[in-house]
């Protein structure tokens, strides 16, 4: 990691949102970045889908091998397609990066370490890839990451493979590339709950991007 961050005085949010259907919190995080002004803290929101396939801005439909009744969700964030279920970790970062001095690819780096840290504290040996986002286990994926920059804003972020169907994956070449074989936390240790790695996660998102105060909320205000 490169940039040093602004050490933060604000709190940053984190938002458990339980299972909900993909749809209605991407536009909550549209909806969010667009209204947010310069004094909006950041959020993190942790939520489970129902099945749902999602296809990034440069998504080719090549890569979605076919089809059945999961939808297909054309989607405005970076990469190709991937698969969201439940069991499956889904983190979105409502982060003002022009606020915290850093840059994209430093955000990713720092998303990718966290990951990392919270799977060797699982004793499970993950890495990430210079050249394919996202974090790796023997060469297997376990998580996926893609973001979307709006107004010096990020929102879209990571998907962490816990304790899920992995079936729906071979549907599609995830994340573009054709043989990927997808992993989850439950394949080498029996960590098996979502709400888990949630908590797990926390304190370690919150000190790698330089945060001192967190507070915990669940839900929408409008639920």
């Amino acid at each position: 990691m490169t940039d040093t961050l602004v050490k933060s005085t604000r709190p940053i949010i984190f938002r458990h949102l339980g299972k909900r259907e993909y749809e209605r919190v991407w536009h909550a995080m549209q909806a969010y970045t667009d209204n947010r002004h310069p004094e909006s803290l950041d959020e993190i929101w942790f939520v489970e889908h129902a099945p749902v396939f999602t296809q990034g801005q440069a998504g080719k439909d090549e890569h979605m091998l076919f089809a059945n009744d999961i939808p297909v969700v054309k989607v405005d964030r970076g990469g190709q397609v991937t698969y969201h279920g439940p069991g499956q970790l889904v983190a979105y970062f409502l982060l003002d990066i022009k606020r915290l001095k850093i840059g994209v690819r430093e955000l990713v780096t720092r998303i990718e370490q966290s990951l990392v840290e919270l799977l060797d504290g699982y004793s499970i040996e993950a890495y990430p890839k210079k050249d394919a986002p996202g974090v790796y286990v023997d060469e297997k994926k376990i998580a996926s990451l893609g973001l979307r920059i709006r107004r010096g804003c990020s929102f879209h972020g990571l998907a962490l493979n816990v304790n899920m169907d992995l079936a729906p994956f071979k549907q599609i070449n995830p994340c573009g590339y054709a043989g990927l074989e997808m992993v989850q936390i439950s394949d080498y240790c029996d960590i098996s709950q979502v709400n888990q790695t949630a908590t797990d996660l926390m304190p370690i998102i919150t000190k790698l991007l330089g945060y001192s105060e967190v507070e915990q909320i669940t839900g929408f205000k409008n639920d």
